[in-house]
């Protein structure tokens, strides 16, 4: 003070001034008070209305876990020679400026020295040199014109010493690169700084990271409700929650759709959502006076390179939700290695979502957007040849992945150059279940284009690799594209294969008794007419499930007798067992469990007969299964430890191998209650817990609760 540099006293002379001079209670409180307010006010001048904060909208809301993130921006401790920096990330319409500015408000009274807001110009043409940034800051600061050096370097050290020591938050938005930012940010000491971009700026060494996403629907709903004020009453509850679900979360679309309504008070939010509902003209719709969806979007695949932009466009033909570089590398008609820098700098600019397991995927709105860059940028004839090429790869990729679960088939000698490489069942799986919205899309897509080989190879080859996902709920879409391609090829025996199939389908819980004697009966006079010895014997085979499910045991072991005996004629051991199996399961729904043991137990000791010719991919799913049917039979017979024995081995063999269904749903359900029979409480809750698990993960909500209440109920 008496040099000159500040003209009021720092906390810690005036709390000693207080302690000498013996005051207590609101004598010393005033004292401090006053001393602050002066020090405030005449620690230092600054001119007004530069970098000023903008005002926060009245309407704002959500992200309350993500306010308090920003609130604890205000007491973390900076490192030494590193500032406290909070930078948001996210794609654009996410209402990342919108979130900053009100998070800047909410911790404004932590900052008694000021709150400054500057706009970086990321996304256009010429974002701001960080030269000219700094020059506006230290303005804002009360440096005069005449005092801010010339030299970048020299101008950044002087606004890091000006934040050392002033409670002042920077909030730097719209940043364009490491390079823009790292002169504005602070040094250490009082000052923060929070930063908003599209890209991750992921070289910034030290700052603490968020990644906005979009609102869930109620707090979509709730943001759309407030945009429209009164009027939302009359629009209705379902109208406005469906009209937040097609915004997918983005705030930006929110307001664009909410003040599309209020400045057309005859419109109706049913009316705007069935607009909305056609895929065709939605990204169209979001537009509200200089308010345009694709606009945002726009300038961030403006600042993409010409083989990013190709990538991000031709992307939009995928037809699932998500994909990995394997796919878009055929997209992109690129490398792997190429396919992924350019999906880096998609996910850099927020243009794509990316995730722990490789697979990447597009906001709805986005991936509308890329569709539309790709019909105005890309003739109709390569759009055509995109879509074939990218339909016959994934079928293609499908086939050779289901095939590594037919008996005797395992890992193709010589598969197609193009296809991804798959060492295992594993990864075949994996790849499977991983893309089969994909896959499912191409099927249709093929179907569209009169592709039946294609369709009905990829059908074919799910056969073996569907009982290990018997809940699936695409399998009946799957093999009705099958029969279809099969009819359309003039394929007797493959129409009557997939047919078949079908009435698998409708045999898994829950099942359709009469669906399936209905495809069965379809299937067996297409076998007969075409000669199709095997398919014969398959329709005899479902038909005997659907007459064990209605309860009709003798003509359910007639029918699956007849199977048996025309798949041991034509030395088919693997349906052949299926078949004794399926014997035993109607004994033992009928009752009789001594016959059923029996039965059982031969069944497995064939399995367990290396000589048996079984092949061994069969006889590992059809294994787990013996021996649970075999606790089941010892359990009705009330040799209850012999049952526990049982079902926990076979259970184990399935939890080895990942089968879970509702055979394994059912055996847990036993086992819970054999253990509780037995007095061993906890084992018998973990397996009712288990049994939950497993049947809510298949669809059944009722067995699941049933379970649930077991597992929880006081011992």
């Amino acid at each position: 003070m008496e040099r000159g540099r500040s003209k009021g006293p720092q906390h810690r002379t005036v709390t000693a001034l207080a302690d000498a001079l013996a005051l207590e209670g609101d004598v010393r409180k005033q004292l401090l008070e006053l001393a602050r307010e002066g020090r405030l006010r005449d620690h230092w001048t600054r001119p007004t209305g530069l970098c000023e904060l903008p005002r926060s909208v009245d309407d704002f809301t959500g992200h309350a876990t993500e306010l308090v993130w920003v609130s604890e921006l205000v007491y973390a401790e900076s490192s030494p020679g590193g500032g406290v920096v909070g930078l948001i990330t996210g794609s654009a319409g996410l209402g990342k400026t919108t979130f900053a500015v009100r998070a800047a408000h909410s911790v404004r009274p932590s900052f008694p020295d000021g709150v400054f807001f500057l706009d970086l110009l990321g996304m256009s043409q010429r974002p701001l040199a960080a030269a000219e940034a700094l020059q506006l800051l230290l303005r804002a600061l009360g440096v005069a014109d005449q005092q801010i050096p010339g030299d970048t370097q020299e101008r950044g050290s002087l606004y890091r010493s000006l934040l050392r020591d002033r409670r002042v938050l920077v909030v730097l938005d719209n940043a364009a690169s490491e390079e823009q930012v790292r002169p504005l940010l602070p040094g250490g000491g009082a000052g923060r700084a929070l930063i908003t971009t599209r890209r991750l700026l992921s070289g910034l060494e030290g700052v603490r990271r968020l990644v906005l996403g979009p609102l869930p629907l109620p707090e979509s709903t709730q943001l759309l409700t407030g945009i429209l004020g009164e009027r939302s009453a009359s629009d209705g509850e379902s109208a406005l929650s469906r009209l937040a679900e097609l915004c997918g979360g983005l705030p930006l679309a929110l307001r664009i759709i909410g003040n599309r309504l209020v400045s057309r008070p005859g419109w109706s939010a049913a009316e705007l959502a069935a607009r909305l509902a056609d895929e065709e003209r939605r990204l169209d719709q979001f537009k509200a006076g200089d308010l345009k969806i694709a606009n945002a979007f726009g300038m961030s695949y403006e600042q993409l390179t010409d083989s990013a932009r190709r990538m991000f466009r031709r992307l939009a033909v995928v037809p699932g939700q998500d994909f990995d570089e394997a796919l878009a590398a055929v997209v992109g008609g690129v490398s792997v290695e190429d396919a992924w820098e350019a999906l880096d700098d998609l996910v850099d600019l927020g243009l794509l979502y990316d995730s722990a397991t490789g697979h990447y995927r597009f906001h709805d709105l986005v991936r509308l957007f890329a569709r539309d860059r790709l019909h105005k940028e890309e003739a109709a004839t390569e759009r055509e040849a995109l879509t074939a090429r990218v339909t016959s790869w994934l079928l293609r990729m499908a086939t050779l992945s289901g095939r590594w679960f037919e008996p005797g088939y395992g890992r193709p000698d010589r598969p197609d150059p193009d296809l991804a490489v798959l060492a295992s069942p594993q990864e075949a799986e994996g790849w499977l279940r991983g893309n089969v919205d994909n896959w499912l899309g191409a099927m249709r897509a093929a179907a569209g284009s009169g592709r039946h080989s294609l369709i009905l190879d990829c059908a074919e080859s799910m056969h073996w690799f569907s009982d290990l996902w018997a809940h699936g709920p695409h399998w009946r879409e799957v093999f009705t594209l099958g029969a279809e391609a099969a009819a359309a090829l003039g394929d007797l025996a493959q129409q009557a294969s997939q047919l078949n199939y079908l009435a698998w389908v409708h045999s898994v819980p829950p099942s359709d008794p009469e669906a399936v004697l209905r495809y069965t009966a379809r299937a067996l006079e297409l076998a007969t007419r075409g000669g199709a010895t095997a398919q014969i014997a398959w329709s005899h085979e479902y038909a005997a499930s659907a007459q064990r499910l209605l309860g009709r045991f003798g003509e359910a072991v007639t029918a699956s007798s007849r199977a048996a005996e025309m798949f041991k004629t034509m030395g088919d051991i693997d349906a052949y067992v299926q078949c004794l199996a399926h014997i035993a399961n109607c004994l033992l729904d009928e009752g009789r469990y001594t016959e059923a043991l029996e039965q059982y137990l031969g069944l497995l000791a064939l399995l367990e007969d290396p000589e048996s010719g079984m092949t061994p991919s069969v006889v590992t799913v059809s294994q787990p299964l013996a021996l649970i049917r075999i606790g089941h039979c010892l359990e009705r017979l009330g040799r209850r430890a012999e049952a526990i024995t049982m079902l926990s081995e076979g259970i184990d063999v399935i939890d080895m191998f990942q089968m879970s269904d509702y055979r394994q749903a059912g055996a847990l359900e036993t086992l819970a209650a054999l253990l509780a029979g037995e007095g061993r409480s906890n084992k018998s809750r973990r397996a009712y817990a288990r049994a939950a698990q497993v049947f809510e993960a298949i669809g059944d909500p009722v067995a699941s609760s049933r379970c649930h209440a077991l597992a929880t109920a006081a011992p």
